[in-house]
């Protein structure tokens, strides 16, 4: 063996590889290359499939271009559109007292969060041809003619794109909250009509009424006996397919204006949906393991999108913020966050959907405290007041405080909702299930708070009694008076 030579005045050695070292080493190489022809042939033979299985970080890796693009164009075009907002004066004036800032602050934000969304999900585009840019793990087999399943579907950008403009417009000039909400079914619709999320129902109808009916698929023919204008003499009804188009209206609807309720706080929103992106994400690279299905990396291009998107526009948006999201931007995060959680149960796995759903529990948990407090207080869905969790938390920790605090709840919830999706059917179910109760609970329990307390006043101090005033006393009769 050779020893190493030191250079003088160096610290550094070099070794001197000679000839039969060289030899050893290619000798390693072809046994190394002998074994692995072996165990090629063995598998084979035992029907066992040889090939090394990527992990999840071989998964991540492949696709941190699209977050890496989406970070990028919403940092850079975060301070643009807050300098177009100053020019044009679409500004947030602070003259609700339930506002934290006391200085004009511009809006916009939220289309510079939809340029990084945007420009993440056209690089993946290009990574379809250059596969430098995008690493597509192995995707599971696509009948022929069905659409490639690399490509974010076109009505998931057209959704995200129609919530954006509505919002915007509502930031510029102000709509009403019927166009706004016509808006959102639009959006919807999209979904709907390019068959995303509509199975969103089929892991609790298939197994209870499929079972019942003996049609697990639930497709239903009903014959008319006669030839019906536009219908035909048989009318073909999914019951899985309306149903899921229902709770897709009904989910768009609730996590576009959940979203808006919590955006009150300087990078609350931004940071939650981060964080809840964080926890979706997790699931959906768990999914590629456990329940592959055609829609993995739309859902994971989606989720390093929206998430490069968010922390793009954080540093900006944390306290002291100097751009809002506005309209136009929790109303687009909402539908974001809730199409990812749709895709999830487009194998059929609803219970997917309802982990993905305590990912995301801090605007719901928002939510349902503000609709049971407003109905037993006698007010309107839309009157605002400044008892959402935020305001209670800012009034005890302050505004960075409070912000913390809800990115605390947020990540416990995302571990949970994580933790939920690699566990079984039931368990997710049954969790679910006492969330869901202690949410309802206690949302009562503090709608209801005044009242109890009145009650507890009422029962502490009784009413006192009123007491009889004495009779008037008879006059005395003078002498002499008479009838």
């Amino acid at each position: 063996m050779i020893p190493p030579i030191t250079e003088l005045g160096s610290t550094r050695t070099q070794t001197v590889v000679g000839p039969e070292m060289i030899d050893e080493i290619e000798s390693i190489g072809q046994g190394l290359t002998s074994l692995a022809e072996r165990q090629s042939r063995l598998a084979d033979l035992a029907g066992i499939d040889s090939t090394i299985a990527p992990s999840w970080l071989d998964v991540f890796n492949g696709y941190a271009g699209v977050l890496v693009v989406s970070f990028l164009i919403a940092l850079v075009a975060t301070p643009i559109m807050r300098h177009l907002a100053l020019a044009n004066g679409v500004i947030d004036h602070p003259t609700d007292p339930r506002k934290v800032h006391r200085m004009p602050i511009a809006y916009l934000g939220g289309a510079a969060v939809y340029l990084g969304i945007m420009g993440g999900i056209l690089f993946s585009y290009f990574g379809v041809h250059q596969s430098f840019l995008v690493e597509y793990h192995d995707l599971p087999a696509v009948a022929f003619g069905r659409p490639d399943p690399r490509f974010v579907p076109p009505w998931i950008l057209l959704g995200i794109t129609i919530i954006m403009v509505i919002g915007l417009i509502d930031d510029v000039t102000g709509i009403s909250p019927r166009v706004k909400l016509g808006g959102q079914l639009l959006a919807a619709a999209a979904l709907a009509y390019g068959d995303i999320g509509v199975k969103v129902a089929a892991g609790v109808l298939a197994p209870t009424l499929g079972q019942l009916f003996d049609n697990p698929s639930l497709q239903f023919a009903i014959p008319l006996g006669t030839e019906v204008p536009f219908l035909g003499s048989v009318v073909e009804i999914d019951v899985i397919y309306w149903t899921g188009t229902a709770v897709i209206a009904v989910f768009v609807l609730g996590a576009c204006n959940a979203s808006n309720l919590i955006d009150g706080l300087d990078g609350l929103l931004s940071g939650t949906t981060a964080i809840a992106t964080i926890g979706l994400l997790a699931i959906s690279l768990l999914v590629v393991f456990t329940d592959p299905g055609p829609r993995d990396a739309q859902r994971i291009i989606l989720c390093m999108a929206l998430l490069g998107g968010c922390l793009g526009f954080l540093p900006h948006n944390f306290n002291p913020a100097t751009i809002f999201l506005g309209d136009c931007g929790s109303l687009m995060l909402g539908y974001t966050t809730i199409v990812i959680i749709l895709m999830l149960g487009d194998t059929g796995r609803t219970d997917l959907v309802v982990a993905g759903l305590i990912v995301y529990a801090i605007p719901i948990i928002d939510t349902v405290l503000a609709i049971v407090r407003r109905k037993m207080a006698g007010k309107s869905m839309s009157d605002a007041d400044s008892d959402h969790l935020h305001h209670m938390l800012k009034r005890a920790f302050g505004v960075k405080g409070a912000v913390f605090v809800l990115y605390g709840m947020g990540t416990g919830f995302a571990v949970i909702g994580v933790l939920l999706a690699a566990s079984g059917v039931r368990f997710v179910y049954t969790l679910a299930l006492l969330v869901v109760s202690f949410i309802v609970v206690y949302s009562t329990k503090i709608a209801r708070r005044k009242a109890h307390e009145e009650q507890s006043m009422r029962i502490a101090i009784p009413p006192a009694k009123p007491t009889k005033a004495p009779a008037p006393k008879p006059e005395p009769v003078e002498a002499g008076s008479g009838a």
